[in-house]
């Protein structure tokens, strides 16, 4: 399964985090793949799929990587409170480890990377096995899929990113309606329904600092304030804010990647954090937002 789903994320069709397990997450990519490419969308691994996917081409599926001084330069916060009280007395909202990071620079759970690395301290200068994501994994200095490359030369009005409930995904489409990306998401919950109607981007933050209002969440801390999270990837919004003209609502990443498409939001749409960068990357101010 781990092949599979690192050729989906090459291909811009996010299983979310490659954990060499088979479930939803990797259902709903291989369906929208299988849409995308005119194949019966039953998220099945059949022959057709399988071959345009390029699974047979396949044949390194890890890379090596050497871990660099600023991999492990940090700085770390050794442990991140749940309480946002206790939050915003942090500097900052850092990973808190080594193998963390390198997780997230490999969209994979750091168990995987234990397992591909059994004798490694994930230590400055050791070689490791990592997902073989594409030449470059990250899209804000790295390069992406070249399935992606046609957003780049659309205007606002030529994209329209599609936030689906039912689902629980996030579809980035052209004026073609050919798919440019495609996202598991978690999307609202039963306290905080999705808005549901046509919207607009209206803000594109990276490393976004996190405005806490108690009076927003249905399950917050009486005692609570409001206050100021500092930015950082373990943030509650993680390191993108795509904002929206419906109040208090925007897509976002998320300090906890295991948990999307699994787990109840407060209203807004989580993905992980290098699906929420991969975005950011491929839209501009304006597009047309349709949550459904």
């Amino acid at each position: 399964m781990v092949r599979v789903q690192i050729l989906l994320d090459r291909a811009g069709f996010s299983p979310g985090e490659i954990d060499g397990k088979q479930g939803k997450n990797l259902t709903k990519a291989i369906e929208a793949f299988q849409k995308a490419h005119q194949l019966p969308d039953n998220g099945k691994l059949t022959a057709d799929t399988l071959k345009a996917l390029g699974l047979d081409q396949f044949t390194e599926p890890l890379n090596s990587y050497t871990i660099t001084d600023q991999d492990t330069a940090g700085p770390f916060t050794d442990e991140i409170p749940e309480d946002p009280m206790e939050q915003a007395k942090l500097p900052a909202l850092n990973y808190t480890s080594v193998i963390e990071e390198l997780g997230e620079k490999f969209h994979c759970n750091p168990n995987l990377l234990k397992l591909f690395n059994p004798q490694s301290q994930f230590s400055s200068g050791d070689v490791i096995e990592v997902p073989n994501l594409s030449t470059n994994p990250n899209p804000d200095d790295q390069t992406q899929a070249t399935n992606q490359t046609p957003a780049a030369n659309s205007s606002p009005r030529d994209l329209i990113l599609v936030v689906s409930e039912d689902s629980a995904d996030v579809i980035l489409k052209d004026s073609n309606d050919d798919i440019l990306f495609f996202a598991p998401a978690t999307v609202g919950s039963e306290h905080d329904p999705l808005p549901k109607g046509d919207w607009r981007v209206t803000v594109i933050t990276r490393n976004p600092v996190f405005h806490y209002n108690p009076d927003l969440f249905w399950d917050a801390d009486p005692s609570n304030t409001k206050t100021k999270i500092a930015a950082g990837p373990n943030n509650p919004v993680g390191v993108v804010w795509i904002g929206v003209n419906a109040p208090h609502y925007g897509l976002h990443g998320t300090p906890e990647p295991g948990l999307i498409g699994h787990s109840q939001s407060h209203g807004c749409i989580r993905m992980t954090n290098w699906d929420a960068l991969r975005l950011a990357s491929l839209i501009q101010k304006g597009i047309h937002v349709i949550f459904q």
